[in-house]
């Protein structure tokens, strides 16, 4: 179970992005940008998933996901925790055991064999349903795992993330408009601020990936 008191959400942000950095999940690079699998480059990449081989940061984390997920959406809203498959099934299983709440994960698509299922684990009819997963750029992967989620009758009107991009103006109007709230620790606004905070990078690199972030689909390495 989780303590009581935590900081203001201002300061979550703050901390998870030092986080963030601490782990070396945060890597920026304008003169080698990195391919996204959308297959646009830009000079940011995070890698959220390296979370779960640090025990004290993950734990803290986890808190953090959980309170703020009962502050924004309601401390007694979900019935059930899933996870999107890969990156989302651990986060999903961390903040299930704080919760109390039964977990479950969803699969990208159906197994192909077997029940052909989507669904792993129990998720019944009338349950309210919390996706968790690591992070989101625009919202538009998560809404294949809400309508999975749905087609069991459950409800899924929330998802959690650690992390979101926060650049692309579309993203809360996807989720909006499939019924979906959008609960999140951190963005690259606060991993910016806190890496120009720690000189964690050259300035010219960090000037690089302010531009980017204030127009992401507008950049384009230079030379």
């Amino acid at each position: 179970m989780i303590p009581s008191s935590f900081p203001p959400k201002d300061e979550i942000a703050r901390l998870t992005a030092r986080m963030l950095l601490e782990i070396g999940a945060v890597h920026f690079n304008a003169r080698e940008p990195f391919t996204h699998a959308s297959g646009k480059q830009a000079p940011t990449y995070i890698d959220c998933r390296k979370l779960i081989s640090y025990p004290r940061i993950r734990s803290t984390l986890m808190d953090f996901l959980t309170v703020t997920t009962m502050r924004e959406a309601g401390f007694e809203a979900f019935d059930n925790i899933a996870g999107g498959e890969t990156a989302g099934i651990p986060f999903a299983a961390f903040v299930a055991e704080r919760m109390a709440l039964p977990m479950t994960y969803v699969r990208k698509k159906p197994k192909g064999y077997g029940r052909n299922a989507r669904i792993e684990g129990a998720m019944s009819e009338g349950q309210r349903v919390l996706l968790v997963e690591d992070l989101t750029t625009d919202g538009g992967s998560k809404l294949s795992f809400v309508d999975a989620i749905r087609e069991t009758g459950a409800t899924c009107a929330a998802t959690a993330v650690i992390f979101y991009y926060d650049i692309f103006p579309e993203t809360t109007k996807v989720l909006g408009d499939h019924g979906v709230q959008l609960i999140s620790l951190c963005t690259w606004w606060d991993v910016l601020a806190e890496a120009r905070a720690q000189n964690a990078f050259d300035t010219e690199t960090l000037d690089e990936v302010e531009t980017f972030l204030r127009a992401p689909k507008d950049w384009a390495p230079k030379g």
